[in-house]
């Protein structure tokens, strides 16, 4: 008979997962706390190991003024903790005194008393959630009776579940796997039966663990809206597009068609219902009523895999317009009508019901543009084609030009693939299907101005920067000098004068030495601190890659930057030949941008 799995057991899952590298080794260590674990319990761990995310039951500030009474601290010296050690979980584990006794109170003296070897539901549904519906005092003193149950390493998991930040070393590839095993099930009848599952069930139950690993068809839940597992591709890196003929075969096997730059998403029309599902398993139905209006011309059994976009004179606009539509829970007929949003196919997956994902590429193209040859949606388009002796050329030639179409670059796909799961070699076909051939980023070397202590292993380095851009070119060295004595002095920028502008935080792209190099020269070289951040006298150079600019009034630079990283470290480019804002504003007008957005 299996047993209750608590929050010990769960907390003892959490660190074996997080301590080891080996996949084999952790998809083997869940499959055994599965194999233990009851329905209730099983399902909740599963939720969470897969990404699910209950909404955080405590504020932050709640949660620290609580762990400070309970250990008797001042709030400054639980900050330097933070600060050292930089995770708040892990900081409140410490700082909280092993025997810790509940704060007796008359509203609830016993109220629902858990223990840690009671199961990992008991735990969310008695303990995690109930949490929200309190108000701050009483929240602190139930937190720390949960608390004075634990041990450590157990406190450390509640809080992190608690406080909204869950998250283990686990891929939800690596889940479906092990759940596969357990279950006796292939990964990829799994990864469907899992789609949708930490979002819909935001409190997994018995039932849905039964659902997830019994051996009902996979068609029995997809007739409620249940999308397939979404077909990712593969990068090519800069230096792959020199040598396609000899990774890739003849191009006559693969088709090209331009990559967009939007929301991806599955597109279901089942009985009288529509359904739009992100690649990150959110459903967002009700984010794009225009959508919705168009996808009920399309024939009851269709799943359409494709893009979210703003259109305008046919092209797509930046992604920040688009923004404005997700973000918003409410779609009033004013928002509609400034960003109207259409959905790009460009895939058929279920087509009268029945499942296309194994039929070729070309079937499935061929199907497709044959449905929607009369609308509602457009097709993706195809890049021109050649011949087979250059058609390789040709489409790098094509790609070359990706910007002032507004598009991302291209997506190659196996003409003989079928529609595969993830981002893996399609089944039974030793092939991987799509690639994704995208531009290289657009650039600027930037000035490091403020610097902020990372988390985890890189706690104790300063690894998260805000970059500036000069408000115009410096006239020389001796004009950046007074600039730079100006912040030594902690004076205010001249707003007429040449001044450092902040447009964007990065902090990915070092090696681990070169973080410690920069680490060194941030701590010498401080001027103040805010908090966790400490502001820099400058004299670093990075260049900071990105893959597209929008107008932004929240930002000083009036703009902001999708996905910025660092490329390099420019040690051998001074501070006055680092960019300037009007460079940003060329990047953003040289882009093909269209009318801009408030």
């Amino acid at each position: 008979m299996k047993k209750a799995t608590g929050m010990r057991d769960f907390a003892r899952l959490y660190a074996q997962l997080d301590a080891s590298t080996s996949t084999k080794a952790k998809v083997q260590t869940l499959r055994a706390h599965l194999a233990s674990a009851t329905a209730a319990d099983s399902a909740w761990a599963v939720y969470l190991l897969a990404g699910g995310k209950p909404r955080q039951a405590v504020p932050t500030a709640v949660l620290r003024a609580a762990a400070c009474e309970a250990a008797g601290v001042e709030a400054w010296l639980f900050e330097e903790c933070y600060q050292v050690v930089g995770d708040l979980a892990e900081t409140m584990a410490h700082v909280l005194p092993h025997h810790l006794s509940p704060v007796p109170t008359q509203d609830e003296p016993d109220a629902d008393p858990l223990e840690a070897h009671d199961g990992l539901a008991a735990w969310m549904l008695r303990g995690v959630l109930p949490l929200r519906g309190l108000d701050s005092t009483a929240q602190k003193n139930r937190l720390r009776v949960l608390w004075s149950v634990l041990r450590p390493e157990e406190r450390f998991l509640l809080t992190k579940l608690v406080g909204g930040g869950f998250r283990v070393g686990v891929s939800k590839l690596l889940v479906q796997r092990a759940v596969a095993e357990h279950a006796g099930l292939k990964a990829s009848e799994v990864a469907q039966r899992m789609m949708g599952y930490t979002q819909a069930a935001a409190r997994p139950t018995a039932e849905d663990w039964q659902r997830l690993i019994g051996q009902a068809p996979g068609d029995v839940q997809l007739q409620q809206g249940q999308p397939y597992p979404f077909f990712l591709a593969q990068a090519l890196s800069p230096g792959d597009e020199t040598r396609l003929p000899q990774m890739m075969g003849p191009a006559s096997d693969w088709m090209a068609e331009w990559k967009y730059d939007g929301i991806r998403a599955q597109l279901i029309r089942r009985g009288t219902h529509v359904w739009i599902w992100s690649r990150g398993e959110e459903l967002i139905t009700d984010r794009f009523p225009e959508v919705v209006a168009a996808a009920q011309a399309l024939p009851v059994g269709t799943v359409l895999d494709g893009e979210l976009l703003v259109m305008r004179e046919g092209r797509p606009a930046p992604f920040a317009e688009l923004q404005t539509r997700i973000t918003r829970k409410t779609v009033s007929k004013a928002l509609r009508t400034q960003s109207p949003v259409t959905f790009m196919a460009y895939d058929l997956l279920e087509y009268e019901g029945q499942d296309w994902r194994p039929q070729a590429q070309r079937a499935r193209r061929r199907a497709l543009e044959a449905l929607l040859a009369d609308g509602p949606f457009p097709v993706s388009a195809l890049a021109v084609a050649g011949s087979a002796d250059d058609l390789w050329e040709t489409w790098r030639d094509l790609r070359a030009q990706s910007r002032s179409r507004g598009v991302e670059g291209l997506m190659l796909k196996h003409l003989a693939a079928p529609y595969g799961v993830g981002r893996r070699k399609v089944e039974g076909a030793g092939v991987l299907g799509w690639w994704k051939w995208k531009v290289e980023p657009m650039s600027v070397d930037a000035v490091l101005v403020y610097a902020q202590a990372g988390h985890g292993r890189r706690a104790n380095l300063y690894t998260d920067y805000t970059f500036a851009v000069w408000s115009r070119t410096p006239r020389d060295g001796a004009e950046v000098q007074q600039v730079l004595q100006a912040i030594e002095h902690r004076q205010p920028p001249d707003p007429d004068g040449l001044h450092l502008v902040p447009f964007a935080k990065a902090y990915s792209g070092l090696s681990d030495e070169a973080f410690a190099q920069v680490d060194k020269i941030i701590r010498r070289s401080t001027v103040e601190k805010f908090g966790p951040v400490r502001s820099v006298v400058p004299s670093l150079v990075f260049e900071i890659g990105f893959e597209g600019l929008s107008p932004s009034p929240r930002h000083k630079s009036g703009i902001a930057v999708r996905f910025p990283r660092m490329l390099r470290w420019r040690v051998d480019k001074p501070l006055q030949e680092a960019d300037t804002l009007q460079t940003l504003q060329n990047l953003h007008s040289g882009q093909g941008s269209v009318a801009q957005t408030g």
